[in-house]
């Protein structure tokens, strides 16, 4: 039969589409479909942007920075978030129990997620969604360590599943004792305790493996919300939640029925607030530290991995505690000293007070003294014959009236007058009651350097740190006065002068100019001017007429350029400057000085000697190289071992030593005589500015250098006779006759060519045939130090010196030889 092209047949059915009229076929394609889509759309919702697991491996939280003293004692750390990082072998197994039982008592046995747990939380949720409250958690601790390092805590349904897919994840990379070591480590537990070694602090004020089991439950229940369960507020709350806990472990029988009622009847027993880890200490030094520790790294992990706050450095530093407690304590007495008489200088704050919360309103001031024996204390209460002080401890005293009357400074009325409830006030053991006591208002700085490193030992800039945050030590600008003038004096050694050469003590007058009129100078005290002098004489007396004078011939940029050399500061070529109008600091001022005492080298001072990062590097300074065989146990016979030195010569060694010889000077015959019958070595100066605002001195011995400076911060006069020898000098004695006990007697050592010559200490003239003696301050004749060529020359005399006479005569034995500079030298060890 023929086939109708225009009315072709239909085509015969194939397999394919055979199988697709099924319509079972057709479900099952519809249902993959729904899987595809629904596979695709649960990743976009929960796994698009999972954090990877393999971040748990390397997750290093965040830790305080620890700082130790030059011998390696731990003095300060800083945190935000106390926390002490620990194996999981470091905690004990019933801690371990304890916090299973309130958390979750099957973690050894599920692969990350508690069904029956996590299907209670959706019910909860579902129950109580749209009623504002919380629904209960459900989550295992694996889940508990995704959701607090890994996703965060935002409260949605979303958050559980990725939560289980992320535990799953955690328990196929990690180990169950690695899981557990990242809770114990991390996990808030109130008090700003991150870990449960913190939290054993905060709470307990004890190391972890000290804790009572009732004291472990109590941790344990703190996950829930530390304060849903405060020892303080919540009481009550608290021991219930930790009866839950004890029978939980009783019921799993991870504890005895005995260990359970012993754990029962115990109380709380958290302190208020926990004992400091470190004493307060150096805090002045230690704030400097923390501030070029920030500078360097930042505080927190956005600056870099080894922030302040988080990184977990460990920090050495050059903290002496012996030199810091005295120069804190010499400092402190000449503030109070100088204060005496001059009345109550008034509460250290005053706080407002709301019925009896006394007690907390004077911890949160964070106010404290260790001065002596004075205490910080809040007055309570008041009537007509004593007041009520209450201090940080709870306890409470008495303030009789009349061991509080001393006027307040500036009014006709007494202290006790002017108490009024709610001060903070300085109080100390007075008979069977305390007396009041008087903060000081002057204040200054007080810093101690080691010449041969520039390491800074000591330092203090205040009267207390907690009182005064300012550091005026480091960050105080203030006018050095005549401490300034070796450095001066240095310029002109440099230009050719000599410490022999003749200085005109005498009116000297200069030209201003642009219609400023003439300035003339004056000495200290307006005193006229002697006429000829040496320039020794001239530092030793602090002659400003012969240092003006002495500027001007050297050249005030001469001068100036010496001064920012020396690290001091960078000032316009006045001659004022030379007498110390310019701004500077006491570390920058006694970090020159140790320059002069180093012959000439040095650079910055350091307070932080290295630092290393969580896993022991030294990451700061750069290029930081150990001193090798520098902690031998025993000698091992080969050249001795020193330590890495980065200082770099800063001025002449002879200039420097020169003007050290010179200097020592003012302490034998000076400004500084208060420091002469210390018997040994040292070298300084005084300071006075206009005013006089501030008093000054700086000085010291090759072992170290120390300085000082008092004022009031907001300068004004300290009266008419005020001055650097009678109050800056007995501070630095006070300091020195104890820093230097047991420290041998070690002379300035000479820099390389240094000519030590015999001369008249009058006119510089040399001398011959007389030799200095060693008791008499005011000898006649001194051995002064010249550089080669500059020292003075003797006249030439035929014989003078003639060997010996070739034999005896008839009328005696034979002449011997006058003696000779380098005969003395030998006997007397040399000069260095």
């Amino acid at each position: 039969m023929a086939v109708d092209p225009t009315h072709p047949s239909e085509s015969p059915e194939t397999p394919r589409r055979r199988l697709w009229s099924r319509w079972w076929v057709k479900a099952l394609a519809a249902l993959a479909l729904l899987v595809a889509i629904g596979a695709g759309v649960f990743w976009l919702v929960f796994m698009r942007d999972l954090p990877s697991v393999d971040a748990l491996k390397a997750y290093e939280p965040p830790l305080p920075t620890h700082v130790r003293g030059l011998d390696g004692t731990p003095i300060q750390s800083y945190a935000r978030e106390r926390r002490v990082e620990l194996s999981f072998s470091e905690y004990p197994p019933l801690l371990v129990r304890a916090f299973l039982a309130a958390e979750d008592k099957s973690f050894f046995e599920h692969g990350g997620v508690d069904y029956p747990g996590l299907a209670g939380a959706v019910f909860d949720y579902a129950k109580k969604f749209g009623s504002g409250r919380r629904a209960r958690g459900g989550s295992t601790i694996t889940q508990q360590v995704a959701k607090n390092l890994l996703i965060g805590n935002a409260y949605s349904p979303t958050r559980k599943v990725r939560e289980a897919i992320l535990a799953y994840k955690i328990e196929a990379t990690l180990t169950k004792p690695q899981i557990l070591e990242l809770y114990l480590n991390q996990i808030a537990l109130g008090r700003n305790a991150f870990g449960v070694e913190a939290a054993a602090h905060a709470y307990f004020d004890k190391e972890l493996n000290e804790l009572t089991l009732g004291q472990m439950a109590y941790l344990a229940v703190l996950p829930k919300g530390p304060s849903n369960y405060d020892p303080i507020r919540h009481p009550d709350r608290a021991l219930e939640r930790r009866a839950y806990v004890l029978r939980e472990m009783l019921d799993n029988n991870f504890i005895t029925r005995a260990q359970y009622d012993a754990a029962m009847a115990e109380p709380l027993g958290t302190v208020l607030r926990r004992t400091p880890k470190y004493a307060q200490v150096g805090g002045y030094f230690v704030e400097e530290v923390r501030r070029q520790l920030i500078k360097q790294f930042g505080e927190n992990a956005q600056s870099g991995p080894h922030s302040v706050y988080e990184g977990g450095l460990w920090v050495r530093t050059s903290y002496d505690k012996r030199l810091q407690d005295l120069a804190t304590e010499a400092l402190r007495d000449g503030l109070v000293r100088f204060e005496g008489g001059r009345g109550w200088s008034g509460p250290i704050r005053h706080v407002d007070l709301d019925g009896d919360n006394w007690q907390q309103a004077l911890l949160n001031t964070n106010i404290g003294l260790d001065y002596r024996d004075w205490r910080a204390g809040i007055v309570t209460a008041k009537d007509t014959g004593e007041a009520t002080i209450g201090f940080a401890n709870g306890r409470t005293g008495s303030l009789p009236r009349a061991a509080a009357q001393m006027p307040r400074r500036g009014t006709a009325a007494t202290a006790f007058s002017a108490l009024k409830v709610g001060d903070i006030v300085a109080v100390a053991p007075q008979g069977s009651g305390f007396g009041l006591r008087s903060v000081p208002r002057i204040s200054g700085g007080f810093v101690v350097e080691e010449p041969a490193s520039g390491r800074v030992l000591a330092m203090q800039g205040g009267f207390d740190a907690r009182l005064q945050a300012f550091n005026r030590a480091t960050q105080a600008q203030r006018q050095p006065g005549s401490t300034i003038k070796p450095i001066v004096y240095s310029a002109a050694l440099d230009h050719g002068m000599t410490p022999a050469s003749i200085i005109v003590d005498g009116p000297f007058c200069v030209d201003q100019g642009a219609n400023l009129g003439t300035k003339c100078f004056r000495n200290f005290g307006n005193s006229a001017g002697a006429g000829p002098h040496t320039m020794r004489w001239g530092i030793e007396q602090s002659r400003n007429l012969m240092t003006v004078r002495t500027a001007a011939t050297v050249g005030m940029k001469n001068v100036v350029a010496m001064i920012k050399q020396m690290g001091i500061g960078d000032f316009p070529a006045y001659l004022s400057y030379a007498l110390g109008a310019g701004e500077t600091t006491v570390s920058q001022m006694v970090n020159a000085y140790a320059i002069l005492a180093n012959n000439g080298r040095g650079g910055d001072p350091s307070l932080i000697d290295f630092a290393q990062d969580r896993h022991g590097k030294v990451i700061w300074p750069e290029n930081w190289r150990a001193c090798d065989r520098c902690n031998m146990a025993d000698y091992d016979g080969k050249p001795m071992p020193r330590p890495v030195s980065h200082q770099r010569q800063v001025m002449d060694a002879m200039t420097a030593y020169q003007m050290v010889h010179i200097t020592e000077g003012v302490i034998q015959r000076g400004t500084a005589t208060g420091l002469r019958d210390l018997d040994r070595p040292i070298f300084g100066k005084t300071g006075t500015n206009n005013g006089p605002t501030d008093v000054w001195f700086v000085g010291g011995t090759p072992q170290f250098v120390g300085g000082l400076y008092i004022g009031y911060d907001h300068p004004r006069s300290l009266g008419g006779y005020a001055q650097g020898g009678t109050i800056a000098v007995p501070i630095f004695r006070q300091f020195a006759e104890k820093a230097y006990e047991g420290l041998e007697k070690l002379p300035f050592r000479a820099a390389p060519g240094i000519r030590m010559v015999r001369i008249d200490r009058a006119s510089g003239r040399p001398v011959y045939g007389t030799f200095p003696t060693g008791n008499d301050p005011k000898p006649a004749v001194i051995w002064e130090a010249f550089k080669p060529e500059s020292e003075p020359r003797r006249r030439a005399r035929r014989n003078v010196e003639a060997a010996t006479t070739a034999a005896a005569t008839p009328s005696g034995p034979a002449t011997p030889a006058p003696p000779r500079d380098s005969d003395f030298l030998q006997r007397e060890g040399g000069i260095y």
